[in-house]
């Protein structure tokens, strides 16, 4: 079905309010919602904070005139349930709003197509799936942890032209320019956790944290099968005001005992085949614990063992035009790799973003591993 210019282009709006949120609304999506009349936007709103009003709410406090039979732009299926806050559907519904235009139904099984047949039912007008694809998008990480209850989990990289991560020195700082690495940045704000393996906190040291005004740093988890991260490590000292997260596979107390007190969460969990964290098993129990998304900024290792484990859904690619050649100049996927072509995993086609000098791809994982 194709929607009408003006749908298209309210709904954009709403997408770029709902963005705002990022960081602050988790667990819940990011929603944002738009009021016109007769052409004129006279409210817009989004979900600001968890707990506080929806982006439908916000919208009606904000108009400058009543919204009675005007039209309403959400990105996300209005809710007709009782949570924090009271369901949007009854504020539209007493508001007199005469049509409401919808981008992502809500998978969520309290709402489920039941906030648009509740309008339909009081002779709203509703209109669905404008901008679909980027309303699902956006909220990603939330449809995927409400059906599965484990995390969305982002695999990111930078590299360069001829698909190197570091110099035959190691050295990598800097790949990308400022531009790109403010994305990255953005992305630690909007994803609960950022994941790496024992071997980048080695060789980098590094904090993992949101350097943008106003960013929200997330939980820091690594993944340390026997327990080496450094106690004078960056992470493992900031951990008392930063929430870090250690994944292992270590069950000797005396050896968590220095971590912990030093204010680091010890998360013990199986071992793989090859002796390593189980990264499915790791994915529930962080999924128990209301992480919803991650970002994994680990290395060739530990992007290899994602892969291979089945819990990667988005591939990040950050290419800068350089070139580093070297034989031995890591690349993004290490580990053994795929005997065969048709083995690969498979990706869709990429979203292109241009960040000063640099690119972003961005696909989905449409396959996982087939190892041979």
């Amino acid at each position: 079905m194709s929607h009408s210019a003006e749908d298209l282009e309210y709904m954009r709006r709403a997408l770029s309010l709902a963005a705002r949120g990022a960081g602050h609304v988790s667990p819940n999506p990011l929603v944002g919602a738009v009021i016109v009349r007769d052409g004129r936007v006279i409210g817009e709103g989004w979900h600001a904070m968890f707990g506080g009003p929806h982006a439908e709410r916000n919208a009606l406090a904000n108009c400058t005139e009543s919204p009675r039979g005007a039209t309403i732009y959400v990105t996300l299926e209005p809710c007709c349930h009782h949570g924090k806050t009271p369901p949007c559907t009854d504020a539209l519904i007493e508001q007199g709003l005469a049509r409401v235009v919808v981008g992502s139904s809500d998978p969520n099984p309290l709402v489920a197509g039941k906030g648009v047949r509740i309008l339909r039912e009081h002779g709203i007008e509703v209109v669905e799936n404008v901008l679909k694809d980027e309303c699902d998008r956006l909220n990603a990480p939330f449809f995927h942890y409400i059906r599965n209850k484990t995390p969305f989990v982002v695999l990111k990289y930078a590299m360069t032209m001829d698909g190197k991560i570091a110099t035959r020195t190691g050295a990598s700082q800097w790949i990308t320019g400022e531009i790109a690495r403010e994305q990255v940045h953005r992305d630690r704000n909007r994803y609960t956790a950022i994941m790496v393996g024992v071997g980048t906190v080695l060789a980098d040291d590094p904090m993992l944290t949101c350097r943008i005004p106003g960013g929200r740093d997330p939980i820091r988890i690594v993944c340390d099968s026997r327990l080496s991260t450094p106690p004078s490590a960056r992470l493992v000292e900031s951990a008392g005001s930063l929430t870090t997260i250690l994944a292992t596979c270590c069950t000797d107390p005396d050896r968590h005992a220095p971590y912990l007190a030093a204010g680091c969460e010890i998360l013990t969990v199986p071992a793989d085949a090859d002796g390593h964290v189980d990264l499915a098993a790791l994915m529930q129990a962080l999924g128990a614990r209301g992480i919803d998304s991650i970002v994994l900024e680990g290395g060739g290792t530990l992007a290899w063992a994602a892969l291979r484990a089945g819990i990667v859904h988005r591939v990040q690619a950050y290419i800068a035009p350089k070139l580093f050649g070297g034989a031995q100049a890591k690349t993004p996927v290490q580990g053994v790799g795929v005997a065969y072509p048709d083995d690969a995993v498979r990706l869709s086609a990429p979203r292109v973003t241009q960040l000063g000098d640099d690119l972003l791809l961005e696909s989905e994982v449409i396959a996982c591993l087939q190892e041979s």
